[in-house]
């Protein structure tokens, strides 16, 4: 028994640890966390994963209870028909109903927020195009003629939609507050659509390993309100450069800037001419 006591010990600890990190994660916040949504699609997700958390802590406390239970009470003598009657019970209830049950109401609540997050046909929303390159993301307006490079403006309380392609490797488009991440493929365009709240600065991030400069290929998004935003988009389509101009910064003939090196200070913002998006 005294050999038992220790590891038995030790693992009632480690059980105990992730309900003891509960708090600390409710904590958690910050311009990426997902504890901290800033939309309806981001707050879908946040409500779905709470439950999963805690059901899952419970879980993994219960087996571990039972399995140093098990470990430390004197074994007992059954019958071949008490001990297959045992056996059944347990691969009915944990193996099957358990897991069938947690299946079915993880889809319950998941699919239809999923479905919220899908872009929808009987709207207009605004459309954004977002493609990402090694190592810097090039976000258009339609219709506007302008180019930013790693800077995203959104309306508030309007939903937009994303249509989110690659010039070279696969990334990955991620706005953590604000929802679902997507893939930017090369040659593909995928539709995200997100909203936000209430005016405010974000950041996004390239969630999907693509080249030495992946932890620098991040994205300031400005959230500005109804008012603001068509002001600010007015004005940056009075002010972007007629299709034969090349600004400051930008390559000859329209092309768009060279990424940045990894690890270099991003300049400010830049509009770019002669920009060409994939629709």
């Amino acid at each position: 028994m005294p050999m038992r006591s220790a590891p038995a010990a030790a693992l009632a600890v480690q059980s105990v640890l992730p309900v003891l990190a509960v708090p600390w994660l409710a904590a958690c916040e910050g311009p990426q966390s997902i504890l901290d949504p800033a939309g309806p699609a981001a707050r879908d997700v946040t409500l779905l994963w709470w439950p999963m958390l805690i059901v899952a802590t419970l879980v993994l406390v219960g087996v571990t209870v039972a399995w140093i239970v098990a470990m430390l009470r004197r074994p007992r003598d059954f019958s071949p028909n008490e001990a297959k009657r045992i056996s059944r019970r347990w691969v009915v209830n944990g193996g099957i109903l358990l897991p069938t049950a947690s299946i079915v109401l993880l889809l319950g609540f998941g699919v239809p927020a999923a479905d919220r997050m899908l872009p929808r046909r009987d709207e207009a929303p605004l459309r954004i195009d977002v493609t990402g390159r090694q190592w810097q993301w090039d976000v258009a307006y339609p219709g506007g003629g302008a180019v930013l490079v790693d800077e995203l403006h959104l309306p508030a309380g309007r939903p937009v939609h994303l249509h989110v392609t690659s010039a070279d490797v696969i990334h990955s488009f991620w706005v953590p507050r604000l929802g679902p991440k997507i893939d930017a493929v090369p040659g593909r365009t995928n539709v995200l659509r997100l909203q936000a709240d209430e005016a405010g600065s974000l950041r996004g991030q390239c969630s999907e390993f693509c080249g030495t400069g992946h932890a620098h290929m991040v994205l300031k998004v400005q959230v500005h309100s109804e008012a603001d935003f068509s002001a600010w988009l007015a004005e940056r389509t009075a002010t972007a450069p007629a299709g034969g101009d090349v600004p400051a910064g930008a390559a000859p003939g329209g092309a768009l800037p060279a990424p940045a090196p990894p690890g270099a200070a991003r300049d400010a913002p830049r509009l770019v001419a002669g920009a060409v998006f994939t629709p």
